[in-house]
C-alpha cells in the first residue's frame, strides 16, 4: 500500500470514530444514515514513483555525488601540482643565484687576469729589455777594455820614464770600484 492510500484510510477510521461519537447524541434517523457513513468518492490513485522517475532521480544524486568527489580530487591534485611548480620556481631561482654568483666571480677573475695581463711584461718587452742589457754590457765592457789600455799605455810610458830617470813617481790611477797605483822609483 502507498502511503497515500494508508493516509486516506486512517482518515476514514478517526471519521468513523467521530461520526460515532456523534451518533450517540443525535436522534435515531440521522443514526441510521450515519451508520453507513458517506466517505466521498475515491481519489485517483496516485501513480507511485516509478522506475523512470526513480531512475532519473538516482541519476542525478549519482551523478552529483561523482561530480563533487571528482572536483574535490581534482582541486586536491591542484593543490599538489601547484606546490610541485612552487617549490620548482624556487629550486630554479636558487640555481640562478648560484650561477649569477658564480658569473660575478668569473668576471671578477677576468678583470684580475687582465690587470695582470697589462701590467706584466711580454716576450717583446723582454726581447727589447735584454738587447738594451747586451748593448749595456757590451758597452761597459768596451769602456774597460778602453781603460785598461790606457793604464797599460800610461804604465809603458811610466816604465820607459823610469829607466832613463832615476826619480820617484806616485801615480794614481783608477774608476769607480777599481784604483790602481804606481810607485816607481
Amino acid at each position: 500500500m502507498s502511503f497515500a492510500a494508508t493516509r486516506s484510510l486512517s482518515f476514514a477510521r478517526g471519521a468513523q470514530s467521530l461520526v460515532s461519537r456523534r451518533l450517540i447524541s443525535t436522534t435515531p434517523v440521522i443514526r441510521e444514515a450515519a451508520a453507513t457513513p458517506n466517505l466521498g468518492s475515491v481519489p485517483p490513485p496516485k501513480r507511485p514513483v516509478g522506475a523512470f522517475r526513480g531512475g532519473i532521480v538516482g541519476f542525478l544524486f549519482g551523478f552529483s555525488l561523482a561530480s563533487s568527489y571528482a572536483a574535490y580530487h581534482l582541486l586536491d591534485e591542484y593543490k599538489q601540482a601547484s606546490a610541485a611548480l612552487q617549490a620548482s620556481v624556487d629550486e630554479l631561482q636558487q640555481s640562478t643565484q648560484k650561477v649569477s654568483a658564480h658569473i660575478r666571480r668569473i668576471e671578477a677573475v677576468e678583470k684580475d687576469l687582465k690587470a695582470l695581463r697589462d701590467a706584466s711584461a711580454s716576450k717583446e718587452d723582454i726581447s727589447r729589455v735584454r738587447t738594451e742589457m747586451k748593448k749595456l754590457y757590451e758597452g761597459l765592457h768596451i769602456e774597460f777594455l778602453d781603460l785598461r789600455a790606457h793604464v797599460w799605455g800610461i804604465q809603458q810610458d811610466l816604465h820607459s820614464l823610469s829607466k832613463k830617470d832615476s826619480s820617484s813617481i806616485t801615480i794614481w790611477a783608477g774608476s769607480p770600484g777599481r784604483s790602481i797605483f804606481l810607485r816607481l822609483r
